[in-house]
């Protein structure tokens, strides 16, 4: 049976003038049109193709080989296309916006504005929709994450303390002011490190590793800098944390801790206005 909202592998089961019917299962034959088919692609029947699935305009199952921003069950960032009595259209990808009904919306929105949603199947139309009340498809179950552990973050919210973000589509976690030390807002997909569990379940994050691990990884990343520039690289105790974060990541605290540690090791040299490999 074809998952409506996914990615599915179906086999060609007939050719058309106008495109592919592909064996939907329980769903029946499902259009594959034309201009979707990619160049050189084998259509001989029981030739199998990986398409995303969902419907038209009319309410007819199609299917597509374009990529979509996000598949049902699945969060994404998306833009506000427009707006009308109906609900909040938004870009995700396909010729079809997406609906965002105006009873699944938390804030105002403007066309031109970025929500996080997810995507569910409606249960009574079988039509993609979304929603931006985010809490009910989370994971409510405790985490077994250990502290350390690398993992994909959605930002979603900036608070009074830092900012949400959705831990790899399951759980909520925080990433506090002192450990946002670069440009951060909702939308951004960012790799994190569970840096807390603390006692009420609630997470914390990091956006740098933690420990020696991350230290030693830093140091690490730092030399093969140096090695790629010749040995010199013009960072110094006034560089811009900026520029810092954009070449490694990191703070410039924690760049600042790593350079210092390679200085003791005897590895680098450094100036007031640039590093060199001693």
């Amino acid at each position: 049976m074809a998952a409506i909202g996914r990615f599915n592998t179906l086999t060609i089961v007939k050719h058309a003038d106008f495109g592919l019917y592909l064996d939907g299962g329980e769903e029946g034959e499902i259009l594959l049109p034309k201009r979707y088919i990619p160049k050189d692609t084998i259509t001989d029947l029981g030739n199998s193709l990986r398409v995303f699935i969902y419907l038209d305009s009319e309410d007819r199952l199609i299917a597509t080989t374009e990529k979509p921003k996000a598949q049902v069950g699945e969060f994404a960032s998306l833009k506000v296309k427009e707006i009308n009595q109906v609900g909040i259209f938004l870009d995700w990808g396909l010729p079809k916006d997406l609906l965002l009904p105006h009873s699944e919306q938390k804030r105002t929105l403007q066309e031109g504005d970025y929500c996080v949603v997810y995507l569910y199947l409606d249960d009574h139309s079988q039509r993609i929709t979304a929603t931006a009340h985010l809490d009910r498809h989370l994971d409510q179950a405790p985490a077994n994450y250990e502290v350390g552990d690398k993992v994909d973050l959605l930002v979603t919210a900036r608070t009074d303390i830092g900012f949400k973000a959705i831990i790899n589509g399951r759980h909520w976690g925080l990433i506090h002011k002192n450990d946002a030390f670069k440009f951060l807002r909702s939308g951004m997909r960012e790799q994190g490190y569970i840096k807390e569990i603390r006692a009420d379940g609630k997470i914390d994050l990091s956006l740098q590793p933690l420990g020696n691990e991350g230290r030693d990884e830093l140091q690490s990343r730092i030399l093969d800098k140096l090695a790629e520039a010749g040995g010199m690289l013009p960072l110094g105790d006034k560089s811009p944390p900026e520029v810092i974060t954009r070449l490694f990541g990191v703070s410039k605290g924690n760049f600042k801790k790593a350079i210092g540690a390679l200085f003791k090791q005897g590895v680098i040299v450094i100036h007031q206005d640039r590093i060199e490999r001693a």
